[in-house]
């Protein structure tokens, strides 16, 4: 089918950059079309360590902009989705012996200015850097840098006794999928189309504007979609999309690594994360998950090709294993790994010697003309909001009549309340349907906010939300997913919207693997065969 429309953007990649921009777009008024060929937050997105941060230790890389903007745009983002995201405190140990990687950029000006520094860290440094860390950015809600005494306080009770001091500061954590979805969900609110499981096959100019040929994977239809401009936000792609499906040489690329994440039984009862620092310049977070469990990660590697699916290999389990073990007074073992999961993190390549020290920046390249392209190179969770602002700023130089900026303090679907009120919410939710345990009812706040109620209905049981498939999951909700999120398999429900595949056995996951695909399966009806695309298309239940 040719659809003879055309249309303002079309946006390659339903990753939190792609999502974040067509929202941005759509509501300035542009028309906007999504393609993604996988699930939304199917890649990197999906992969993330789940935290909104300004990056403490890129401050050693003196990427003093980045941090700043990160730093301010955490209670950006706290106020307009206080459901999917949280203030949360870190705990980073200190022991005077304490050796680092001495090649960062501060290391060597510290050593060339005291050499007998050479590979420490001092507390003063530490103390200096957080200092920065409170000071770049505004703090209207997240509360300062404090000094504990691990002998006293509950967060020394898990470490080892050598560690007698640790500093502590403040992060937010965020549910990434969640973010992405949100984003798509208010894109397409706004009047943007949002496709998923749709590949983009080739995307060639045509005078003034874009012919991008596509293919539905759920049908197997082949058509056509026409734009004034594109963007491709591909993420780990966006290197082989530029240069094979659109045909452009380029010196510009990306950087792929890959960061892999372990998730172990939960290691400690109080709800705050630890910061590990190691001896090769790396550091971890430990990080309390799903309510019983830990997370622990990132790893740093370079990754070869982003068709290669990235996997938490057994060297970097046991890495993880072995560096948590260095704080941690129980060591822990290969046997306490539960889940693992992994991303390539598509880092603008500025040639940098290793993958730490590779830049978190986002580069964005502007190719003007009669069918304008814009590429996205990098970018981070944490700053997706700025850089759908700087792509929109972009993109003005090509199209007018763009407008100004406006997603600060507009909260996403279901985040419209303050962001202390959350126990609140989960109380007048627990309190209006009494069937929730306190446990379903944070579940659902935390995951649906304000909209929980729409997924819940006028139920008076248990049993009126249809099917249980254990861990809280109905019938219901599934419904919803299926109607309002892009839902096509147990898979995107259980380990993207939610992680409850980690509460599962394995004939629960797959009869939600089931109940989905059967709800899902592709419809013969001649009206529906008439647009290919909607079969994977998501309208507002």
């Amino acid at each position: 089918m040719t659809d003879d429309k055309i249309t303002d953007l079309f946006i390659i990649g339903g990753g939190i950059n792609g999502c974040g921009i067509a929202r941005d777009a759509a509501g300035r008024g542009l028309t906007v079309s999504l393609a993604e060929m996988n699930d939304l937050a199917s890649a990197t997105s999906s992969a993330s360590t789940k935290l909104f941060h300004g990056g403490l230790r890129y401050l050693e890389y003196f990427e003093f902009r980045l941090v700043r903007e990160a730093l301010i745009e955490r209670e950006v983002l706290l106020k307009a989705m206080p459901h999917i995201s949280w203030p949360m405190r870190f705990v980073l140990p200190f022991h005077r012996d304490m050796r680092f990687d001495s090649e960062t950029p501060t290391s060597r000006l510290l050593t060339l200015a005291m050499p007998w520094m050479k590979g420490r860290r001092p507390a003063w440094l530490i103390r200096l850097g957080l200092f920065l860390y409170d000071s770049l950015g505004k703090r209207g809600i997240l509360p300062g840098t404090a000094k504990l005494d691990l002998t006293r306080d509950a967060a020394g009770l898990p470490l080892k006794d050598k560690f007698k001091t640790a500093f502590e500061y403040s992060d937010c954590w965020v549910e990434d999928t969640r973010l992405v979805v949100l984003n798509a969900r208010d894109a397409l609110t706004r009047g943007a189309e949002i496709m998923t499981r749709t590949e983009v096959l080739v995307a060639e100019r045509a005078e003034d504007h874009w012919v991008i040929h596509l293919k539905n994977h759920t049908t197997g239809e082949v058509f056509i979609r026409r734009a004034k401009m594109l963007v491709n936000a591909a993420g780990p792609w966006v290197a082989d999309v530029l240069k094979q499906k659109l045909g452009q040489n380029s010196r510009e690329g990306v950087r792929l690594v890959r960061g892999s994440h372990i998730v172990v039984p939960k290691l400690y009862e109080h709800n705050r994360c630890y910061f590990f620092q190691g001896t090769d310049g790396r550091i971890i977070f430990a990080i309390p998950y799903e309510e019983d469990f830990t997370l622990i990660g990132t790893t740093d590697a370079d990754h070869p090709d982003p068709c290669t699916a990235p996997s938490c290999t057994p060297e970097e389990q046991d890495y993880l294993i072995d560096f948590a073990s260095q704080y941690f007074e129980k060591p822990l073992q290969r046997a306490d790994i539960v889940w693992t999961y992994s991303g390539v993190r598509p880092l603008y390549d500025d040639g940098a010697s290793s993958a730490t020290a590779a830049t978190r920046e986002y580069v964005l390249t502007l190719e003007k003309g009669a069918a304008p392209l814009l590429n996205v190179f990098g970018g981070k969770i944490t700053t997706y909001r700025k850089l759908a602002e700087s792509a929109l700023k972009k993109i003005g130089e090509a199209l007018p009549g763009v407008g100004h900026n406006w997603t600060a303090g507009i909260p996403l679907p279901g985040g419209d309340f303050p962001v202390g009120d959350v126990v609140k919410l989960q109380d007048q939710l627990k309190a209006d349907y009494p069937f929730l345990t306190a446990y379903w009812a944070r579940r659902l706040i935390r995951a649906y906010g304000t909209e929980a109620r729409l997924i819940l209905g006028n139920a008076k049981t248990a049993a009126a939300l249809g099917q249980d498939f254990g861990a809280t999951i109905t019938a219901r909700e599934l419904d919803w997913s299926i109607a309002n999120e892009w839902t096509r398999s147990g898979e995107d429900f259980l380990w993207r919207r939610t992680k409850l595949g980690l509460r599962l056995g394995e004939s629960q996951r797959a009869a939600v693997d089931a109940y989905i695909k059967e709800k899902t399966a592709p419809q013969t009806d001649p009206a529906q065969a008439a647009d290919p695309a909607r079969g994977d298309r998501t309208a507002l239940a």
